[in-house]
């Protein structure tokens, strides 16, 4: 087996995957560096800084103290200064406190400076459920952020695209939020999605921004989801396939921008759609999905569009509870069958 064909076989999970293109671009660039709580001899909390700490040092891998509005709001300071900092937000559910510093400064600067100021930063944050950690550390959030202009944001599902995605949001000249889920991060003790773990090249390589990805071809219906819910929705598609019906699964990977012509060409195809979201069911990102197909005079439905999202209630610490109310594979089979019968 040659060189190339042992990089282009091997798996890592998505934690080592964001790793590796960290540290990648931090060997090419010297203005890139990495802050946040842990990041450094720990390697994360998730794992997904592992390696950096030994290789760069505390200069460029600085572990910060618990204020996250100081931390990100230095960072923002570095980029608006011509470094390209790479800041995590433990849990998304933090953002509370240091909203100010993403909103008002982060995603606003390059806005009120008339452009003469980029600000090219990455802010990373876990986000997601499963494992009973409650109402404070298991939200996703994707809509909060996707609502407010200024940032881009992206979603990976896997190892390949964590890659490819951090290293193109590393080098974009916006601000762009990586939200990556914990349950496919590779850490054992979160409950693994193995689906998640998939080949990587040893190379650097890049993904484009707002480009969803067709992670399976069909003609009866179009599931559209995000991060761990593209599992729950391959998962799905199997086993409608066992019932005789095709499921295209859409990958959206980027929600600023977003690709709503993917979308469009899929549904027009299938003329039915469900969207799969971890976040609250209400005013957030299934609504948008929605709304964007409806709104094309191309898109001619089948059945009404229908939604399997997060109930709009605090996230229980019960682990029953708890996956009573998350999206999984039976959920959106089930709304299906719901979709034929009302049609």
């Amino acid at each position: 087996m040659t060189t190339a064909t042992k990089s282009a076989s091997r798996k890592l999970t998505m934690a080592r995957a964001m790793a590796e293109a960290t540290a990648q671009e931090m060997r090419i660039d010297p203005r890139v560096f990495v802050m946040g709580e842990d990041v450094g001899p720990l390697g994360g909390v998730f794992g997904n800084t592992r390696g950096l700490f030994e290789e760069f040092g505390a200069e460029r891998v600085r572990d910060t103290p618990i204020s996250e509005t100081a931390f990100i709001g230095a960072a923002v300071g570095a980029a608006s200064d011509g470094m390209r900092p790479i800041v995590e937000l433990m849990f998304v559910d933090f953002f509370g406190v240091c909203m100010d510093a993403i909103y008002n400064l982060m995603a606003k600067n390059t806005y009120f400076s008339g452009g003469k100021v980029p600000v090219p930063m990455v802010l990373m944050t876990s986000t997601g459920g499963g494992y009973s950690d409650a109402g404070q550390h298991s939200q996703c959030l994707y809509g909060t952020f996707a609502h407010l202009p200024g940032m881009k944001v992206v979603v990976p599902s896997n190892a390949y695209d964590a890659k490819g995605l951090m290293t193109a949001a590393i080098r974009d000249d916006n601000p762009v939020v990586f939200m990556y889920h914990k349950a496919l991060q590779g850490m054992g003790w979160l409950g693994t999605e193995k689906g998640a773990t998939v080949a990587v090249p040893e190379q650097p390589y890049t993904l484009e921004i707002g480009k969803a990805a067709v992670t399976r071809e069909g003609q009866d219906l179009t599931l559209v989801s995000l991060g761990a819910g593209v599992h729950h929705c391959l998962r799905a598609a199997r086993a409608l396939e066992e019932e005789g019906f095709s499921a295209e699964v859409i990958d959206l990977r980027s929600l600023v921008p977003l690709d709503r012509e993917t979308l469009r060409e899929s549904v027009a195809k299938t003329g039915r759609l469900i969207v799969v979201d971890e976040d609250y069911h209400s005013y957030g990102v299934s609504g948008e999905i929605i709304a964007s197909v409806a709104e094309h005079p191309g898109c001619r439905l089948r059945a009404a569009p229908m939604r399997v999202a997060y109930p709009d209630i605090p996230i229980p610490f019960a682990p029953t509870m708890e996956q009573w109310a998350l999206p999984n594979a039976d959920k959106i089979v089930a709304a299906f069958h719901q979709m034929l019968t009302d049609n």
